[in-house]
């Protein structure tokens, strides 16, 4: 079996959660460090959520960097990706991060801790291999990677991309990622009033077993593309603050849900 071991933005996670790293930098790459503990009060206390908004603001200048390639079980592939962008010129990266930077106070206020695999929207990176790995270090609760879509232009709605089977690699985490995966569906449905993708996956679920996000985790863990930024419905909805809000907001009560059985 192949080891993957840990780059530094891992690392920095593990000695920030066992509080060797107060106050440091952040890691290479733009690689996050987790938040302060949660409150300890409230529904999500004692639990770590692993929030990875895709790709990074300063991928696109450096291909020599995310173009790498690395092993994700079921093939090779690069390293990270630039992300889509609508067509008036509004990236997916600025997407993830905003919505991010929108959940990850509800979540604090609901007692989670909550661990970025970036820290800003300005860096390169972190592989994707290290995405998985903050996430499998931390141990986490909750794994979500956001993302916006690039369909068809006639093709609306979103969908949640819960890990496919590898079998001897990744069993147990299949099940969890699903529930987890239906908890998300059914909040973001409810808050945001988005439909189901009718251009990719079916009834807003798609399985995949090519992400290294998904199959290099060992924890509950999904990726949702919050719309399609080639639809122009969805990419006004998906420009707008205030319905980014409603995202986050959504994806907390998805979070929620899954973390507390209800």
């Amino acid at each position: 079996m192949r080891v993957h071991r840990p780059g530094f933005a891992a690392l920095a996670v593990l000695a920030a959660l066992s509080g060797g790293c107060g106050g440091a930098a952040p890691a290479p790459g733009g690689a996050g460090l987790p938040a302060p503990p949660g409150t300890g009060k409230g529904p999500l206390a004692g639990k770590v959520v692993v929030l990875d908004p895709g790709h990074n603001g300063g991928n696109a200048a450096h291909p020599e960097q995310v173009d790498r390639q690395v092993d994700i079980i079921t093939k090779s592939k690069a390293c990270n990706a630039v992300g889509f962008r609508t067509a008036d010129g509004y990236e997916e990266n600025a997407f993830a991060w905003s919505v991010t930077q929108h959940l990850r106070p509800l979540l604090e206020t609901m007692g989670a801790q909550v661990v970025l695999t970036r820290s800003n929207d300005e860096g390169i990176g972190p592989c994707v291999t290290e995405r998985a790995a903050i996430g499998n270090e931390a141990r986490a609760d909750a794994v979500v990677s956001i993302h916006g879509d690039s369909g068809k232009p006639s093709g609306h709605g979103f969908h949640v991309i819960v890990p496919g089977l590898i079998a001897g690699r990744n069993d147990e985490v299949i099940e969890p990622s699903r529930k987890l995966g239906l908890a998300i569906r059914d909040a973001y449905r409810a808050g945001t009033g988005m439909p189901y993708a009718d251009y990719r996956g079916e009834d807003g679920l798609r399985s995949r077993t090519d992400l290294g996000g998904l199959n290099l985790s060992t924890r509950p863990v999904v990726f949702i593309e919050c719309g399609n930024m080639r639809n122009a419905g969805d990419a006004a909805k998906m420009t707008d603050v205030a319905f980014r809000k409603r995202i986050a907001e959504s994806l907390a009560n998805g979070i929620k849900n899954y973390l507390t059985g209800a």
